[in-house]
């Protein structure tokens, strides 16, 4: 099969699907949303990357969404539901990656599904932000609304320091999204699925004097076998927001019960590989594999 892959071309998980698709004898087609475009021609929609004609190939594994304008976030959202009307398999589905890539969207789901999650206000106004500073136990996490690996993540229990860092966001005419903090035990959980079933789990502990668990935050993994309350909630997470290949995040509160962080619609498995020793670029093969006239 021949199968495309965005993603930076120095990637360490782009290089780990091309190995993993060609020792299955797959032609494996790095990609980069620069060079995507759309031909519209005769009423028949043509798209390529560069050089290369995408309407052949059989599955595209979508590995990163890039920052961008809203226009070019927007327009590769279009160009992937374009190639998957044409029965190209675009892995995760483009809805599912306009879901999982906006944590409010995600997380307003997830409670209106009746999933937990933590207490959340999103806005555009600082004072409002403070207001939920106050409301939500004067400790909050605030988090880019659009982000991963931790990366600009931060947790606040000073109102000056909350009220400076909710002014500069309204300044930057970016969105305030904050969160309570979880007073429950100091880790996380990560489970990794693959259309509903589970490929590993980990339990991820941050570093000394660190919030974030994140391995990319210097956070240690563990393998971890999911009890089956948890195993159901990640799986119920991942219907929800219609990710085929989902990293659910799982943390306990104070009370000892499961919450739903996130959801991930573009998982790294770097860190979960090592723990559980599972070669999570194989089973994703494997899968296509088994699922491929399935289009």
């Amino acid at each position: 099969m021949q199968i495309g892959v965005f993603g930076n071309h120095d990637s360490w998980y782009v290089r780990d699907l091309v190995r993993a698709g060609t020792e299955r004898g797959h032609q494996i087609f790095p990609l980069l949303y620069e060079d995507f475009s759309s031909n519209i021609q005769a009423g028949q929609s043509r798209f390529r990357c560069g050089e290369l004609c995408l309407n052949p190939l059989h599955t595209i594994l979508v590995r990163t969404m890039p920052p961008g304008s809203l226009e070019q976030v927007v327009a590769r959202m279009d160009l992937l539901a374009g190639l998957e009307s044409t029965g190209v398999k675009i892995l995760n589905p483009p809805r599912a990656l306009e879901c999982a890539v906006d944590k409010y969207l995600t997380t307003q789901r997830m409670a209106i599904a009746g999933l937990p999650v933590p207490d959340t206000v999103v806005c555009e106004n600082s004072e409002i932000a403070m207001k939920a500073f106050e409301s939500l136990g004067g400790d909050v996490v605030i988090k880019p609304l659009f982000g991963a690996e931790g990366r600009g993540v931060m947790r606040v229990s000073d109102p000056e320091l909350a009220h400076r860092a909710f002014r500069t966001i309204e300044r930057l005419g970016a969105v305030i999204y904050l969160q309570e903090f979880l007073n429950g035990p100091r880790f996380d959980l990560r489970l990794l699925l693959l259309d509903g079933n589970l490929i590993g789990s980990m339990k991820r502990i941050p570093r000394e004097g660190e919030f974030r668990a994140n391995i990319s935050q210097q956070g240690t993994g563990m393998p971890h076998l999911p009890t089956d309350g948890e195993l159901h909630l990640a799986q119920q997470a991942a219907e929800i927001t219609g990710t085929v290949f989902a990293g659910v995040d799982l943390m306990y509160d104070e009370e000892n019960r499961p919450v739903i962080i996130e959801v991930n619609a573009v998982p790294g498995w770097k860190g979960l590989q090592a723990a559980c020793r599972v070669d999570v670029a194989a089973r994703l093969f494997d899968w296509i594999d088994a699922t491929r006239d399935l289009r």
